[in-house]
């Protein structure tokens, strides 16, 4: 590329007027073809695929986010849900506790109405048993009074 420039002992001399004119014109050729534009919009896709670069690593960021935030929740749900499972136990523990208490209260209403029975039978009977000590202490007293009365 630099022979044109070299002399015939190998050093470098000023080029010669026909080679400015030979660039000149390399120039002019290569604008009619319109490289300087191709240039120009290569840089602009460059640009271009590097903003879409920027934009495909920002939506990657957001989704490691949302797949974060995600298995967060998931996480905590999975909390919950054993939470309410237990406290759905505790509620069948506790239904199951007030079912036997009711049973027993019964029972023991049951044995109560049992006692109150036999109570007022008992009473029953001992006011029998009263009729017929005051019916035995009148007659005894009948007795007294005629024999007092026999005697006066």
């Amino acid at each position: 590329m630099f022979d044109k420039f070299k002399d015939e002992g190998g050093e470098m001399v000023e080029g010669r007027n026909e080679n400015v004119e030979e660039t000149s014109s390399v120039t002019e050729s290569t604008s009619q073809i319109g490289i300087g534009e191709l240039m120009g919009k290569r840089a602009k896709l460059e640009e271009a695929i590097d903003y879409v670069g920027l934009m495909i690593k920002n939506l990657k960021e957001k989704r490691t986010l949302l797949e974060k935030d995600i298995e967060e929740e998931s996480v905590d749900i999975k909390n919950l849900k054993e939470k309410l499972q237990k406290v759905s136990e505790y509620i069948e523990e506790e239904n199951r506790g007030i079912e036997e208490l009711a049973n027993k209260r019964k029972r023991v209403e049951n044995e109560a109405d049992e006692v109150g029975t036999i109570i007022n039978s008992l009473r029953d009977k001992l006011s029998g048993v009263d009729r017929v000590i005051d019916d035995e202490g009148s007659r005894v007293r009948k007795i007294k009074e005629s024999r007092d009365s026999l005697n006066e």
